[in-house]
């Protein structure tokens, strides 16, 4: 396989538009199917509580089997072996916490968004500005990890060279994403996501099978090709320390990305409002178990994918291709079946990001519009028409934000952005979300302080970090402002953020015992949980 200054060879860019054209087109039309019962708040926003709990779980791996899971995990694999799979495992695990603690509660809690819950027993106007803060930042970090491995992709496929080609195809990614959010609202966005869930676990099981195939079905017949495919520093491949191991700073790094993403799902905001979609708590914590069960199976095949790519393709290959890590899985296609394979398989990664953007998007915009926009601007005393039309017009402002951020991002691994993004959620909303559901002296400075304070010090932490600056694999690359030794900050933010939680409750005199056993009858019960919904 040569990799040429156009792309690669063999890959063919008009079946590849085709193939795209035509899953956008079929997308479209569904998403206006489910547009005509977008009616209310509770439509656009939770999609009418009308998802059975198979059907959310289904639409919760789509939203979160994103372009990470797919490029970047296969590429980090492919590239660092047993050290790229640790994303993986991080990313499964992470599913415990979400079920185990806050899945059930939040359903039972809130009505739209995280900040329901945290406001539930605070003071609303200062909770409900900070919950909506931490959302809109932690959807982006997300979306530009989104918009980086689109750029990625589509210059692969189409032979994109130039910076300013890939930029208009991030923003052609950001366009459609917005029409999909503002026809359909979640109703329209949750069966983009369950198609594009079902095409990427097949997509990923046929690949797999294919490639195990290859080696007689044995795992072990494919790691020594990969090994073998490396050269002198192939034995790497298979043990720990290929990228985090080297020295103490590097392991601490690893430990630090560890905490991130066990820890970062149960804070993030798209993860979380997918929980409304449902009608009761008990199909909140079935949606869950075939959540876990499906990115369960589909991230044993990145181990396939990743290894597969690495004794098919080779790292050397991967590494100069347009779009660097993040090609390993589609190049593996092109390996194993020529242009159709690869177009099929990016179609899917192509989808894969159109259907999470379009759920960031919407967690985005929904929480500006009913946290900020109803309950802190207007107090409360605003109408669903006028609320669904702020969120509309924020979903616009979003996209049209991720797109420049996508375009400065464009390059980096799309699993380490994500891991970011995992950072902030984790610091930011985990603990306030943990405190304000178990902890009875919890109050509105606590929750403020720990918001706040995990949000400063996380994005100040990345800022100066040698994730922004400082390495040839920074962000910016001719800068150097790096303070902060690791690359992830969860290992500082997250302690210091659940400490200024309980800081700032314990130097505060409020505190509301009759609103917590309501809030814990509720969270518990679900008893008056369907007074939270709108029709």
């Amino acid at each position: 396989m040569k990799i040429l200054a156009a792309g690669v060879e063999g890959s063919n860019p008009l079946l590849n538009i085709i193939i795209f054209a035509l899953f956008v087109v079929i997308t479209l039309v569904i998403v206006f199917r489910a547009s005509r019962n977008t009616k209310t708040a509770s439509d656009y926003y939770a999609a009418g509580r009308a998802f059975t709990g198979p059907q959310n779980g289904i639409a919760i791996s789509g939203d979160y089997l994103s372009a990470a899971s797919f490029l970047g995990i296969a590429g980090a694999i492919a590239i660092n072996g047993y050290d790229g799979f640790l994303y993986s495992i991080g990313f499964l695990v992470a599913w415990l916490v979400a079920l185990l603690l806050v899945a059930e509660l939040l359903r039972n809690t809130g009505k739209f968004t995280m900040g329901d819950v945290l406001a539930f027993r605070m003071k609303q106007r200062p909770v409900r500005a900070a919950a909506a803060t931490s959302t809109l930042i932690v959807s982006f970090f997300y979306l530009l990890a989104q918009m980086a491995g689109a750029g990625g992709l589509v210059a692969l496929l189409l032979g994109v060279e130039g910076t300013g080609a890939q930029a208009l195809v991030i923003a052609v990614v950001g366009v459609i994403m917005i029409a999909y959010v503002l026809i359909g609202g979640m109703k329209g966005t949750t069966w983009v996501q369950i198609i594009k869930a079902a095409l990427l676990i097949i997509g990923a099981l046929a690949i797999t099978l294919w490639v195990l195939g290859k080696y007689g079905f044995n795992f072990s017949n494919l790691l020594q090709a990969a090994v073998d495919k490396a050269g002198k520093a192939g034995q790497t491949l298979l043990g720990p320390g290929k990228q985090y191991g080297t020295n103490g700073t590097s392991k601490l790094d690893f430990l630090s990305l560890g905490i991130a993403l066990v820890l970062g799902t149960a804070g993030l905001p798209h993860v979380l409002m997918r929980f409304y979609t449902v009608p009761t708590a008990k199909d909140a914590r079935r949606s869950v178990v075939w959540a876990i069960v499906l990115i369960g199976v589909f991230y044993l095949f990145t181990l396939v994918l990743g290894y597969g790519a690495g004794a098919l393709v080779g790292p050397d290959a991967i590494k100069k291709a347009p779009g660097g890590v993040n090609s390993a899985a589609p190049l593996l296609a092109l390996e194993l079946g020529g242009p159709v394979l690869l177009g099929l398989i990016s179609a899917i990664a192509f989808a894969t990001i159109l259907a999470v953007v379009a759920g960031l998007t919407i967690t985005a915009s929904a929480s500006f519009a009913h946290d900020v926009y109803a309950n802190v601007v207007k107090k409360g005393k605003t109408s669903p028409d006028s609320e669904v039309r702020v969120a509309r017009i924020t979903a616009v402002v979003i996209g049209v934000l991720a797109i420049g951020g996508g375009i400065l991002a464009n390059g980096q691994n799309v699993a380490f952005l994500v891991a970011l993004a995992f950072a902030v959620a984790a610091s930011a909303n985990l603990p306030t979300i943990l405190y304000s559901l178990f902890w009875k002296r919890f109050n509105t400075q606590g929750a403020l302080w720990s918001i706040y304070g995990g949000l400063a010090v996380t994005i100040v932490l990345i800022v100066f970090s040698p994730a922004v600056s400082g390495k040839s694999t920074s962000m910016i690359k001719h800068a150097d402002f790096a303070w902060f030794p690791l690359s992830n900050p969860g290992i500082v933010s997250i302690p210091v953020a659940f400490i200024l939680g309980w800081l700032g409750t314990v130097l505060s005199k409020e505190h509301d015992e009759k609103k917590y056993a309501e809030m814990e009858v509720r969270s518990l019960t679900g008893a008056g949980a369907e007074k939270a919904v709108v029709h």
